[in-house]
């Protein structure tokens, strides 16, 4: 304003100018604050509040968490039974429509989430009654009328600034794609802090337009090429069966790949969605409407192909119930019976919980992971099947079975089954099962190091994901003459997330500029990295399916703990008090577990979701779990505690018992007591190529003490290893029958290739330890070793193979006796009396 019109005009411009002599002179007092205030109340006020959504999403886990206590009150609550009666009906329904496994505190959580996102979605499409419109939406907001809502609703008072920063952040844009900037940075900023545990169960993450793109269009350059046909034509029915926030469904809609004259019709019939997550749901839901009425430009018309569903659940079992959810089922119903030849998605990536304290393990799926075991686990000659049930890897089962005999699959995934072990039994099957398959590898594998980390480039999911990502376009064309045809693309080395994405984009889909490498399987089942046949002609180390000669009787992998912040500690005296916290802690919940009445699902429920599960106190793993519900009590062992190596050349205390080690294995018979002595080479079983495939230890080693360490024992300990309570008992060493671990096969296999030589197992054994370091044997079957056990040659001649033995026993007296080694000499350069500032540790690496 003009200072003329105040004596005592109040502004904060950062630093006032001095007056001019014809300045009129007044009384001015400078005074900060205020109209500084003022300007910054009108930003906020356009801008929405300055609370972060990240910082909502703390607030709002609060008060999921009251209103979860209040509704589960209300259920409970005897004098009115018509709460229950209506919370069990809706439950009933929900486990029809999403999975059996669904627990009542799941169902009151979604109820509570609905409460808290109901008004986020009133403020952010105010002109289309979204809440009013949608399915689940009305029941829930149906069964919460029951629960007296008013009541329920008075913490949401607290969030109204919320709703209102929502409000003011959508004001003023009216396209789609405006709006669906703002859904995502809700989903991204809001969703995934306030709901972390279903984030991580589900493997959420959002997926780049870019990518998104390129899979639409290449599924459409698909269509035209095997089948005359595109994403518009009538008759092709569309599914994203794991929708996310709609992403795959808007860009649809928005890619002109549908003309004007197709899309009322593709919309309401032939375009269809499933969503697990409510929050999600909803999301999806209100996105694709909002943009098909951006494009339409006329009245709002609801997206009646999207169901909030497990897409896996639907096949599992027919639809049983439809009274309280009945638009939701009709859809479920009408999905189902649909000739679906086009499926494109971002399955979810999780193969399970990290820690049972979690208490948040993936569901089962009884057939379809039947499904898996017949063909993808069947058709593998791996030993472990556990990544066979990865949600993608379901994701890619469900999708070639729902197709059928024809049709085309879009997948951005997990890249990992493109060069995995366990995953050769899948590749095997898509190869028979699809006509042609385009991969088109992204990369960004953080979980690397180092070199290979930085080839690996940037990660396409940003934070969400460290694992490798391949889009993956598999096409069913029963009257194609090729089959199992395989196309490759790597993006790569050394790009960054954002030059990767502007790649994708350049190429416009797998018929754009894509330089494509045909692939041929080998007998192996490996496309990428494939083996030296050569290295099928030695010995192998070990052979536990029995069909081949092998080097080694026996061997194990190393002790499995799953709870090591309690079972390892350089220390014995912490380790010895921290086990003995852990075991008082598990026997003061086993006796109110004991104490709680009910069937035993009733104590089941109660253990999961009333005991504490805090990794200060106890960390928790499936057969501890077992033992509470199995009533065994704990006690604690001091003949238990002994030495291990942890890591390489890092030996640590530890605390052998099975009640308290997840998994044993075979280690009882290479250390039966404290006593045994033994000598064993862990190999690396996912070796890269890169660091040391053996390393050897003399006392109990861990699982991951070299990669997953598979123990080639130089003795075997026959005799009672297996006492319930301990693994040590106080024996003796001569209560158990020491042989070598060698076989007599072995060894003459080798005495063979030198006739009139003359050396020993122990001999053997060493010549393996330094054949093993050997660079030119790493390099040269880099490949197989990244796949199997290794197999171990017979040198050209016997001076060769005493070199190797000799080398071999060398280095395992260095790397066994690493501590009493005398250090390196060297020159120190410089002052005589270095100063500390010249060892300073700036940085830390291997």
């Amino acid at each position: 304003g003009n200072p003329a019109d105040s004596a005592t005009a109040r502004y904060d411009i950062g630093r006032a100018a001095p007056l001019s002599p014809q300045s009129p002179q007044m009384d001015i007092e400078f005074e900060v604050g205020e109209i500084e205030r003022a300007l910054y109340a009108k930003i906020v006020q356009k801008c929405g509040n300055r609370h972060h959504w990240e910082e909502w999403a703390n607030d709002i886990a609060e008060i999921a968490n009251t209103h979860i206590d209040r509704i589960s009150a209300a259920i409970s609550d005897d004098t009115d039974p018509r709460a229950r009666i209506a919370f069990n009906d809706f439950a009933k329904e929900i486990r029809d429509d999403i999975n059996n496994d669904v627990t009542d505190g799941e169902i009151i959580e979604m109820l509570a989430q609905h409460l808290i996102t109901r008004p986020v979605f009133d403020a952010l499409f105010v002109d289309y009654a979204f809440t009013a419109f949608n399915p689940m939406s009305q029941v829930l907001q149906r069964v919460l009328n029951v629960l007296d809502e008013e009541h329920l609703e008075k913490e949401a008072q607290t969030l109204q600034s919320f709703y209102y920063s929502v409000k003011m952040r959508a004001e003023g844009i009216t396209t789609a794609q405006g709006k669906q900037r703002i859904i995502v940075e809700l989903y991204d900023k809001f969703f995934r802090n306030a709901f972390t545990r279903l984030t991580e169960r589900l493997g959420i993450v959002y997926t780049p337009v870019e990518v998104v793109d390129f899979i639409i269009h290449s599924v459409n350059d698909v269509l035209k090429q095997e089948f005359d046909q595109t994403l518009g034509s009538k008759g092709v029915h569309i599914i994203d069966p794991f929708t996310g926030t709609g992403t795959f469904i808007t860009r649809l809609l928005q890619s002109g790949l549908i003309t004007p004259e197709q899309m009322a019709y593709k919309y309401k019939h032939e375009i269809h969605a499933n969503e697990l997550v409510l929050l999600a749901y909803y999301i999806a839901a209100i996105n694709i409407e909002a943009t098909y009425h951006d494009l339409s430009d006329g009245d709002y018309v609801p997206f009646e192909g999207i169901c909030l569903t497990d897409t896996f659940q639907m096949y599992e079992k027919q639809d049983m119930v439809d009274r309280a959810q009945d638009n939701n089922s009709k859809r479920r119903k009408r999905q189902k019976a649909l000739d679906i030849r086009v499926i494109m998605s971002n399955p979810p990536y999780s193969i399970g919980q990290r820690s049972e304290n979690d208490n948040n393990n993936n569901i089962e799926y009884p057939y379809l992971d039947s499904r898996i075991r017949e063909t993808y686990a069947a058709r593998s000659n791996a030993k472990l099947a556990k990544g066979l049930y990865d949600s993608y890897i379901r994701a890619i089962r469900w999708a070639s079975d729902r197709i059928g005999d024809c049709g085309v699959i879009g997948y951005v995934t997990n890249a990992g089954y493109l060069d995995s072990n366990s995953a050769d039994g899948l590749r095997r099957c898509l190869v028979e099962e699809f006509s042609c398959l385009y991969i088109f590898n992204l990369r960004g594998n953080q979980r690397t190091s180092g070199e290979l980390s930085r080839k690996e480039g940037g990660k396409i999911f940003g934070s969400g994901s460290r694992a490798p990502i391949a889009i993956s376009i598999l096409v069913k064309n029963p009257n194609s003459d090729m089959h199992g045809r395989i196309y490759y693309h790597d993006i790569g080395d050394y790009l960054s997330r954002e030059e990767k994405l502007e790649k994708l984009n350049d190429c416009h889909g797998i018929l754009g500029d894509v330089d494509w490498q045909n692939i041929v399987p080998d007998a192996h089942g490996d496309w990428l990295r494939q083996r030296d046949d050569r290295f099928s002609n030695f010995m192998p180390l070990g052979d536990k399916k029995g069909g081949e000669r092998k080097l080694f009787h026996n061997f194990s992998l190393g002790v499995v703990t799953n709870r090591d912040a309690w079972i390892y500690n350089s220390s014995k005296a912490v380790l010895c008090s921290s086990v003995q916290r852990t075991i008082s802690f598990y026997n003061e919940r086993l006796a109110e577990f004991k104490n709680k009445k009910g069937t035993s699902d009733l104590n089941k429920n109660f253990f999961e979701e009333s005991v504490n599960s805090d990794p200060l106190c106890i960390s928790w793993t499936r057969s501890l779990k077992a033992n509470i519900f199995k009533r065994n009590s704990l006690l604690y062992v001091s003949d238990c505690v002994v030495k291990s190596v942890y890591r390489p050349f890092l030996k640590q205390w530890m605390y052998f018992n099975r009640c308290l080690n997840e998994m044993v294995y075979k280690m009882p018979y290479l250390f039966p007591n404290e006593n045994a002595k033994n000598i064993v080479i862990h190999i690396n079983a996912k070796f890269s190529g890169h660091g040391n495939i053996a390393y050897i230890s003399n006392v109990l080693p861990d699982l991951h003490c070299n990669g997953d360490s598979q123990c080639f024992p130089l003795y075997l300990y026959d005799g009672n290893t297996a006492s319930p309570q301990d693994l040590f008992n106080n024996e003796s060493t001569s209560t158990h029958t020491r042989r070598d671990a060698i076989t007599d096969e072995g060894l003459n296999h080798f005495l063979s290739a030198y006739l009139g030589e003359s050396f020993s197992k122990e001999d053997l054994f060493y010549y393996i330890y330094g054949l093993l370091h050997s660079p030119d044997y790493r390099e040269r079957y880099a490949d197989n070793l990244s796949k199997e056990l290794p197999r171990i040659p017979r040198v050209k001649s016997v001076r060769d193979f005493w070199a190797f033995s000799r080398a071999g026993r060398a280095l395992a007296k260095l790397h066994i006796g690493y501590e009493d080694v005398a250090p390196y000499p060297v020159t120190i350069e410089g002052p005589v009396h270095p100063t500390a500032e010249q060892y300073r540790v700036e940085k830390m690496k291997f």
